[in-house]
């Protein structure tokens, strides 16, 4: 596979449920202290232990300063994209740009309808979510916005605030005709767990994103590539996803990044999630970034130029 060269960006996903508040507080305060770039929020709002995701973000984000944070992902269908661009560029222009806004098709149907949502089958859902991006890319750069359709009825949306800089537009995808969508009309392919797409079913879906991104008329590389990689760090035994000691860690997200294409990756610890982001810090984050930085050197690949670790493909 390829490696598309862009730098090497680290996030944590945080635990909505309301009965760990507190300890979510604390790991986005020692994640920012740790240099880390992403916090990430899983968006299932049909959940009655979850917090609701924009709120809970709006919450951290109040008690820190540097950090980016996203939904990973937003569900489309119960989240308006009018009223979604609306909340990203409205936290954008109060945390001084630091939002990306993840989105995805929405995970259940049985969810989204007992919601209130619209119940759509799998192409609908599809249609949807590209429409979605659509507008809400348009909104997001203050355009008046109009779209309708079989699935919208936008009709003269005038958009604002204007966020202080661009808001990326990462979609969740596992399914063929959604990493379809992903590579024409994303700046970034959010992939799902790594117990769900393991890291050798990949590279079929990197080539799915990129031949719909250059059938489109697009640079594959404009597509940033995000992996959630759940898993600890040190001696534990049977837990899920990749175990082992840092130096395992780092040379498996190295060779991810070179071999697999991906160049963000986003952490779910599996156990002591306290100890474990402190390790992923210290350790596993600069080891990973200097083991790219070598093997890059001895490919002879040469960095993409951005404007900030946060910055999408596609403007």
């Amino acid at each position: 596979m390829t490696d598309y060269g862009h730098p090497i960006t680290f996030g944590l996903s945080l635990d909505p449920a309301v009965d760990k508040l507190g300890e979510t507080r604390q790991l986005a305060k020692t994640a920012e202290a740790g240099g880390l770039d992403y916090l990430a929020i899983q968006d299932h709002p049909y959940q009655p232990g979850f917090l609701d995701t924009w709120t809970l973000i709006s919450h951290l984000a109040a008690e820190t300063e540097r950090i980016t944070f996203f939904p990973d992902v937003a569900d489309v269908q119960l989240r308006p994209p009018t009223m979604l661009a609306k909340a990203a560029a409205s936290l954008s222009v109060l945390t001084h740009g630091r939002i990306v806004l993840g989105v995805g098709g929405g995970a259940t149907a049985d969810g989204i309808a007992a919601m209130g949502g619209v119940r759509r089958g799998g192409g609908e859902t599809v249609s949807y979510t590209e429409e979605s991006l659509q507008i809400m890319r348009r909104a997001l750069a203050g355009d008046t916005v109009r779209l309708v359709s079989d699935q919208h009825s936008v009709e003269g949306y005038r958009a604002g605030p204007v966020p202080p800089a661009p808001v990326p537009l990462w979609l969740g995808s596992q399914k063929p005709k959604m990493l379809a969508v992903t590579g024409r009309s994303s700046d970034g392919w959010i992939s799902p767990l790594n117990i769900y797409v393991r890291p050798d079913q990949v590279p079929s879906s990197q080539r799915l994103v990129d031949d719909a991104a250059r059938r489109a008329g697009r640079d594959p590389a404009e597509v940033r590539r995000i992996y959630n990689v759940i898993g600890a760090i040190g001696p534990y035994a049977g837990g899920p996803g990749l175990v082992g000691e840092a130096a395992l860690w780092i040379d498996t997200l190295a060779s991810w990044t070179v071999d697999l294409g991906f160049d963000t990756f986003v952490f779910w610890p599996a156990t002591a999630h306290r100890r474990q982001l402190e390790i992923f810090a210290a350790e596993v984050v600069p080891g990973v970034r200097q083991r790219v930085a070598e093997l890059r050197r001895e490919r002879g690949a040469e960095p993409r130029s951005e404007q900030g670790a946060t910055s999408g493909g596609r403007r």
